[in-house]
């Protein structure tokens, strides 16, 4: 029998399909362990025994500011030590622990169960300049953002170092990493569904009042978490006026939640980067066509990219989304911004296309020459399908290379 612990602040996380998997195998006993939060939403197989932790208190009024996030994991991480020192009581130690250490929930599981293999999802490391933070001209960084970030990633450096291995989902976040700690890691993609992700072209997507799209006319969609600019919302949005201007029959599709995943929060007087962003653009764009259908469930996310033409993907040099491999594997094609994580998936004019992540008339302009060209676009969308099966399938990819990793001897 392998026992196997999962930890994750935001429970099941990456490990989604992974769990699912070993759930069904009578030769994993299964511990998993999350924030209370994660535990009430997910409702979890009860044969997983779920353990679920009080969200900590907040850092002291008087911490330093770079340290308010290293206080937060400390918390966390012994929130987490005393759930695994009370199993240790009761006789039960994993043979292997899987964690994301982003929370801190990883930084002692060694030091109760030294024995047990652990291994760290290494989801990003943190750089003051060269990614994600300074970026982008109109969210500036500055030199004590810089200094902050660098002490940020304390937390993530002493998960790893405890840990026997480290995984993360794409070549483009490991070189993210420092060279000194690459050893450690290997690349094995979480997976996706690509049995259940299929082409449908006879799908139909029911929107809000009524209206029935399909392949029948053109459809853009957009997708993301939440709507934020690390997701390039506010260029995508900045392009509206040029894109349906150019085609008077075009509807476009935005599906994501206001709140923030990251960066900083919206401009002042705005509760969400979409007010924010509707008040700049005003009248400039027919909003009769444009279609807000917050977060779904996952079967209506599905038909949202079914009945799709054209999906706009854009990203600051960041992880990379599901939701463009999930668009990739349902054989739409995909028209993504030029930056390292989607360049290691999409080559421009064979499985995908590029533009530039700054230029919204290039963006409007090539989407809208993407659009008129649908047998030519089509094909390379099936090409982008090819590309998820070789390279991200769960089933033929993700699972097996995990399968290896948890089985193997320290």
């Amino acid at each position: 029998m392998l026992r196997v612990l999962f930890i994750h602040q935001n429970l099941p996380g990456q490990f989604r399909r992974l769990i699912r998997y070993l759930q069904t195998r009578p030769d994993v006993e299964l511990v998993a362990i999350g924030e209370e939060a994660a535990v009430a939403r997910e409702n979890l197989d009860p044969k997983i025994r779920t353990i679920a932790y009080a969200k900590p208190e907040g850092p002291g009024e008087k911490t330093h500011h770079y340290l308010k996030h290293f206080e937060g994991c400390i918390r966390r991480g012994q929130a987490v030590t005393r759930i695994l020192v009370e199993l240790k009581k009761q006789g039960w130690a994993p043979d292997v622990v899987v964690c994301h250490p982003g929370w801190g929930e990883g930084l002692f599981v060694k030091d109760v169960f030294p024995r047990a293999r652990l291994v760290v999802f290494c989801e990003f490391w943190w750089a003051a300049n060269g990614l994600d933070v300074g970026f982008d001209p109109e969210y500036p960084s500055s030199f004590d953002d810089g200094l902050r970030i660098r002490i940020k990633n304390s937390v993530l450096m002493q998960s790893l170092l405890a840990a026997d291995d480290g995984v993360t989902p794409t070549g483009w976040q490991l070189n993210a990493h420092p060279p000194e700690l690459r050893h450690k890691i290997r690349r094995i993609h979480e997976g996706i569904d690509t049995a259940w992700l299929t082409p449908d072209p006879q799908a139909r997507l029911t929107l809000p009042g009524g209206r029935v799209l399909s392949r029948a006319q053109p459809v853009v969609t957009y997708v993301a978490r939440n709507l934020e600019p690390y997701r390039g919302f506010h260029v995508f949005m900045r392009s509206l006026p040029r894109l349906l201007a150019g085609n008077p029959a075009l509807q476009v599709v935005v599906v994501g939640g206001d709140g923030v995943s990251y960066g900083r929060r919206p401009p002042e007087g705005y509760d969400s980067y979409r007010a924010a962003l509707c008040a700049e653009l005003g009248d400039s764009v027919d909003w009769s066509r444009v279609h807000f259908l917050g977060k779904l469930p996952y079967a209506s996310y599905r038909t949202v990219l079914q009945v799709s033409s054209l999906h706009i993907y854009l990203t600051y040099p960041f992880v990379l989304s599901w939701s463009m491999l999930e668009a990739m594997a349902v054989g739409v094609p995909v028209l993504g911004s030029d930056t390292g994580p989607v360049r290691e998936v999409i080559r421009d004019g064979e499985n995908g296309y590029l533009t530039g992540f700054f230029d919204t008339a290039a963006l409007a302009g090539r989407a809208l020459e993407l659009i008129a060209r649908p047998d030519e676009t089509a094909a390379v969308g099936l090409r982008g399908r090819e590309t998820v099966l070789r390279d991200y399938d769960f089933e033929s990819v993700g699972l097996p290379a995990y399968l290896e990793l948890l089985k193997e001897d320290r």
